[in-house]
Order: structure tokens, then sequence, then C-alpha cells
């Protein structure tokens, strides 16, 4: 394997010297800058073989560099071979500190701007002037260098009724089209691929765990849209889907198009759009206005027909959820360990058994014992999955992307008979879960007010977690929707009635166990005795929550109280689509808790 690399790395090199350049930064993106990578386009795991979600690596004449969070530091010694990169902390140590130590003063390193937002190369420019040169290529050495590389899996759209989505395409860029006017900007650059899908109303299947086609789009003032596809992708009621005005060009169109904006006002988003974008229109005369995605927060608020539709899939997912932790009690009752690999894949069977289901809407993490205190772990990064542990728990976080909705959820599961520690820690984060979704808050309140709700419990005991409490979730779209998130950082984004956000407090012990408890949650207004309507959350998931694990005697009656009203909840929307065991199961794990 290691030889296969160093062949890729000497490759590299040689272009190097071939184009009197000093070093080439690869990151972990693609032109379109999302959470998830199409095959094709995996460039930086062609180049070292890691497969993680985020890091970068840097190719110098003579050494090479591998940059990865804390989530990845295990993983990386075993993918990226130690001889040819040395491994290095992507925050404590980023890709460009790493160059200004290791490269003499004039160095040139190789950028292609495709593959940055035009933030990270605005800020990197300032960070090493004077001292190296930012060299922006027009094409990717991996590119040809690639001779294996996978076709693209170019989908047909999928088309989406206003009974499925709620408002159809024309009044979406009308109202996109006022909010540009409100900005002076003719026209607003749509990069993100769930922004472009939500506004046409369409799906696709071109990147796994995310049900979008994969393209590019100019909105314009005037609600007209230039969509960059295939159009051989489009199934002939495509036009009358969408209504007028809106075009279909070539991919290979974006850069004409892009400088044809000599003297008009262009909106990017500085974080989600590409540097080549903004080099294109800067370079043709374009006056670029930077501003958040004009579909971000419209799309984040759902509508009416949305929240049904979440709801509606939140149902069916839970039946599958609550067949798979049934099988699963039967399993360890009969003395049978299924390992985490056998776990994952029969919770996708139970899933599939709902013939609307797309895909899965992440990689599954299912993770038993110490491998639970891994937060982001995956079984398929390891040389062989992990065994169930009896006396320990299981975790297992997945979700699906069906037509009407998207679904996260996660459940810590106890295999055997859990120890005290485990279970004081497992309520500490059931009382905080608890918190965050009994909460009110007023209109106006961001996440990031409401992160501490979910960590007081654990605070209180000298215990927290390291990751954030709650992401956005899209319709039928990302599992990791923005604009909105509950979180330590700050964040000005308020919450608004239709978002939806998880809320999955947490807590792991390093090789001992880990506890994570999530629901997804809708944002709702709430009529108060007061003098102002608040806001509140409304959980949408659907799954018991295991009472093996709980300490009622650290639980206060209202937390009693909203566990039996949530299990009711559960019981009533899922029973009617369970029989026999499954059953019988579902009444015991529902069943009213008291001290």
């Amino acid at each position: 394997m290691h030889a296969n690399y160093a062949e890729r790395v000497d490759a590299l090199r040689r272009w190097l010297e071939e184009q009197a350049l000093d070093a080439l930064v690869i990151p972990h993106e693609d032109e379109f800058l999302g959470e998830y990578i199409p095959a094709h386009n995996e460039r930086l795991h062609w180049a070292t073989g890691f497969t993680g979600s985020a890091g970068a690596a840097v190719i110098t004449r003579d050494s090479a560099a591998m940059f990865v969070d804390g989530r990845y530091t295990v993983q990386v010694r075993k993918q990226v071979p130690g001889d040819i990169f040395e491994y290095r902390h992507l925050i404590e140590e980023p890709a460009l500190q790493w160059l200004l130590s290791n490269l003499p003063q004039g160095s040139k390193v190789a950028i292609d701007a495709r593959l940055h937002s035009a933030n990270w190369l605005a800020n990197a420019k300032q960070a090493v002037d004077g001292k190296i040169n930012l060299i922006t290529i027009d094409s990717n050495p991996i590119d040809t260098l690639w001779h294996d590389r996978p076709e693209p899996l170019l989908t047909q759209a999928r088309l989406m009724g206003n009974d499925i989505v709620g408002q159809s395409s024309a009044e979406k860029r009308a109202n996109i089209a006022h909010a540009l006017t409100q900005t002076g900007a003719d026209a607003a650059l749509l990069s993100q691929l769930d922004s472009i899908c939500w506004l046409l109303n369409i799906r696709g299947g071109d990147v796994s765990r995310l049900p979008v086609l994969l393209s590019t789009a100019i909105v314009e003032a005037n609600g007209n849209v230039t969509l960059f596809i295939d159009p051989s992708r489009l199934p002939e009621s495509f036009a009358a889907h969408v209504g007028a005005g809106v075009t279909i060009e070539s991919p290979d169109a974006l850069a004409s198009s892009l400088s044809g904006f000599d003297g008009k006002t262009v909106l990017v988003d500085p974080q989600t759009s590409n540097a080549w974008a903004s080099e294109v229109l800067a370079n043709n005369g374009a006056c670029i206005v930077h501003a958040a995605d004009p579909c971000m927060l419209p799309k984040a608020a759902k509508n009416a027909v949305e929240i049904a539709g979440m709801k509606a899939s939140h149902v069916r997912d839970g039946v599958a959820v609550s067949r798979f932790l049934a099988w699963l009690d039967s399993q360890v009752n009969a003395n049978i360990l299924p390992n985490e690999a056998e776990l994952s894949d029969k919770l996708y069977q139970f899933r599939e058994l709902d013939e609307t289901l797309a895909d899965l809407s992440f990689d599954t993490i299912s993770a038993a014992g110490g491998n639970a205190a891994m937060c982001h772990y995956n079984h398929l990064n390891q040389p062989e999955p992990g065994e169930l542990e009896l006396n320990n728990v299981y975790l297992v976080d997945s979700g699906g992307q069906y037509p009407d909705g998207t679904t996260d959820i996660t459940r810590t599961i106890a295999i055997g008979e859990c120890a005290d520690d485990v279970k004081q820690a497992f309520t500490l984060v059931l009382k905080g879960h608890i918190a965050l979704t009994t909460a009110r808050f007023p209109k106006g309140t961001a996440g990031s007010q409401l992160d501490a709700l979910a960590r007081q419990y654990l605070w209180a005991h000298g215990f927290d977690y390291d990751h954030g409490t709650g992401h956005g979730v899209g319709h039928f779209l990302s599992v990791h929707e923005g604009p909105q998130r509950i979180a330590k950082a700050p964040n000005t984004v308020a919450l608004l009635p239709g978002m939806v956000l998880s809320n999955e407090p947490g807590y792991y012990r390093a090789d001992a166990f880990g506890i994570r408890i999530e629901n997804l949650e809708l944002v709702v207004e709430v009529p108060t005795q007061g003098d102002m309507t608040m806001l509140g959350f409304e959980s949408l998931t659907r799954a018991p929550i295991d009472r093996r694990l709980v300490d009622v005697s650290l639980l206060t009656d209202s937390e009693i109280a909203w566990w039996n009203d949530y299990h009711q909840k559960v019981w009533a929307d899922v029973s009617p689509s369970l029989e026999g065991s499954d059953l019988n199961w579902l009444e015991q794990a529902t069943a009213t808790l008291s001290r």
C-alpha cells in the first residue's frame, strides 16, 4: 500500500519541479465545498489514503505532512503512511503555519482555488504576505495523474411536488429576488448544492448521503435562474415544474457566464463559494458583495407542508429504530453479541423495509464499549469492527433520507447490567437533554445562548463534551444544515419557528464508554401566561430512550413527567406499525417511569 502512495507523491513532486513550484496544498474539499464529497472528487484520499471527513495534506519537493484534527489522530496513523507523511494537528499547527516554518522565504505554493473558500484564500494571502507566494493553478495535477479515477455518479433529477415541499420554485425565486433587491445586488452565485435543490424543488443522488445534483446556479434580482447542469439529466417536465425564468447551461459555461457581470454587483457567500468563482468575477469587472447565501434562512425555516413531512418521516424512522432495538435486546438475551458492522447492517435492513427510504443521511456510527468514547467513530475505518461488550453500552447514531424528511437519532443502549458511574453519566446527559427540549426563550434568541442548558448538570459534576449540542437539519437535504446551531461558539443566527435542530448532549470517557442522547427538535411558538409569545422545541424523534440506564433518584418530578409524556407519544405513534414481540418490547420500553 505504501509503495503506491510513494509513487503518487513522487509524481506530484515531479509536477512541482516541472511547474517551478515548491509545494502543493491538498484540502479535503471539492469545488462545491460541501460536507460530503463524491468518490471522484476524493483527491486527498487518492494522495494519502485518508478517509476522514476533515483534513489536508501538503507535499513539498522533499517532504510531506498530513493535517487532521483530534477526531482522527488514531485513524491517520492507520491509513496514511508515516514514512512519507509527517502527522500534524490541523488546529494547533495549520497547513499554512507548517509551510511558513518549513519553506524558505519566497517559495511558491500551488493552490487550487476551486477547492478553497473565498474567505480562506483571502485570509491565507494575508497570513503569508511577504513570506511565501500562493500561486493559483489552472488545473489540478491530481486530476491528470489519477488514472483509475471513478466516473462521476450523475443521476436524473427528481422533481419535488408542492404536496411534499409546500411552495413552488417560482414563489421561492420571487422571495429570493426580493431579498437580493434589498441588498442592492444584481445577482447571487449559488454554489451550495442543497440551496440550489431547495430553490428549484429538485433532488438527486449524485453524492452519497446527500440527495442533491452536482450543479451551480446564478439567481438574478428579477428571479431568473441559470442552472449549470447537463440538460440530459433533467426530465422533460422540468420546465413546467420550475416555471418561467429558468435557463439551463452546460457546467462548462460557468466561467463565461461569470465573466459577463462587468459593472454589475454579485452577491457571493465567501464561506460557501469557492475562491475561483470570486477571482473570475473580480477579474472581469464585477463588484462582489460578501453576504450569506440568500437561500439559507428560508430553507432552514420549514413551511407547514415540510413540517408535516418531517413528522411523518420521523414516525416511520422510529418504527425501524424500535424494531432494531427490540431485535438487539433479543440477541443479547440469547447470549448473542453481534459486532459493530453486523449491528449497523441490521439497522439499515430495518430502515429499508420502508420503501420510501432514499438513502441514509450519514454513515452510521455503530460503536461498542470504549469505541463509543470516540464521538465520530466509524467502524469501517478500523482493521475489524469492534465487538459488543457485556455490562457496557452500545452507541448508535444513524439517520435516513426520505422524500418527506431527514432523520438523525442517537441512542445509547445497555448491554447487560451497567455500572453505577455509567448510569450516573447517562442520567446527567438525559437531564441536559430534557432541559434543552423544555426550554422557553424569546424571539431573537440564538442557539449559543441555549447551549449551557444542556451542559449544566454535567458541568456541576466536572464533566463536559467536546462537540456542539445541536446542528440544523434539512428537509430531504443535508443532515447538517446551517446557519442555525446550538454550540458554545457564539452564533448570532436567531432560531426561527420551523427550524429543525438536533438536541444531542453526551459524555465520553476515553477507552471506557460513550453516551449520547439525540432527538431532532422543531422550533415552535409557545403561548404563555405572560405578555409575549415565546419559542420552544417540539421533539420530532419517535423511539424509546433506554430506561435501564436511568438513575431515577437523580431526576426531578418534572423530568420524570417529561420522560413519561415523551414515551407516551412514542407508543401512540409507533405501536400501530408493530406487532408480536416487537410490540411487546415497545410496550415495556415506553412503560411509565416512577421512583
